[in-house]
């Protein structure tokens, strides 16, 4: 399993996210870095861990504002590979990204317009990853959107389209130091579909929750808050990987 750290970026600051509620989410404060400018903060996470993946919210773009491109093209320029959730409504709205050189297109639950949509973008080969973003446990679907509400069930039908890489993301439980949530989800999923890449964040405390999440057959994990907090160190990262190695 690989940590995946986050940026959560609103009005071009790095934020930090509670529970979903974005009209409370505040800049971030890091002993990484006192800044909260996004490349300064990616940086950072290179710096003291050597990450060069990085998961990045555009929140703007999430709520309906046109995406941040020159913030990508900026990143890339710096050699990260972007995961980017920018809130895609409709499959045209992939386009500048693909042409900005976004690695991995976020089609996320919350904002997707239905099944339909999947099917446009997977006839572009975009490289996509579905999030299946949950609040306590239910699915954030648009009503009518899709012709199930379970989220496992979702999960199915997305993956019966072609979808080979999905991210459970559960927002109530992002920053509130609760840990993921969604083990049992992820689970049965990795049971059911061995072949699919699985993503799973929030909510992430720290060692206790990696190991847990990686039980779980989770591949990536996404991580914030641990990391600025100090309470997901380097070495404590390290140990890990030097132990999964032995």
């Amino acid at each position: 399993m690989r940590i995946l750290p986050v940026l959560d970026v609103m009005h071009g600051q790095v934020v930090r996210g509670v529970a979903g509620r974005r009209a409370e989410y505040k800049p971030i404060v890091s002993t990484l870095t006192a800044s909260t400018a996004p490349v300064d903060v990616a940086r950072a996470f290179r710096e003291h861990f050597g990450f060069d993946e990085l998961y990045l919210a555009d929140l703007d773009a999430i709520a309906g504002q046109p995406p941040a491109l020159p913030l990508y093209d900026a990143l890339k320029a710096k050699g990260f590979r972007l995961w980017v959730d920018a809130g895609l409504r409709y499959a045209s709205h992939a386009t500048p990204l693909l042409e900005h050189g976004v690695d991995n297109l976020i089609v996320g639950l919350e904002t997707c317009s239905g099944p339909a949509m999947l099917v446009d973008l997977l006839a572009q080969r975009a490289n996509l990853v579905f999030s299946l973003d949950l609040k306590g446990g239910q699915a954030m679907a648009a009503p009518g959107a899709w012709p199930q509400s379970d989220p496992f069930a979702i999960a199915a039908g997305v993956i019966a389209l072609g979808i080979r890489r999905l991210l459970v993301l559960d927002l109530a439980q992002v920053g509130v130091g609760a840990g993921v949530g969604t083990e049992l989800l992820c689970r049965r999923l990795r049971a059911s579909y061995p072949e699919v890449e699985l993503a799973a964040g929030g909510g992430v405390r720290g060692p206790e929750d990696v190991e847990v999440m990686a039980d779980s057959g989770v591949d990536w994990l996404l991580v914030a808050s641990a990391l600025h907090d100090g309470r997901l160190s380097r070495e404590s990262l390290h140990a890990r990987n030097s132990h999964v190695a032995d």
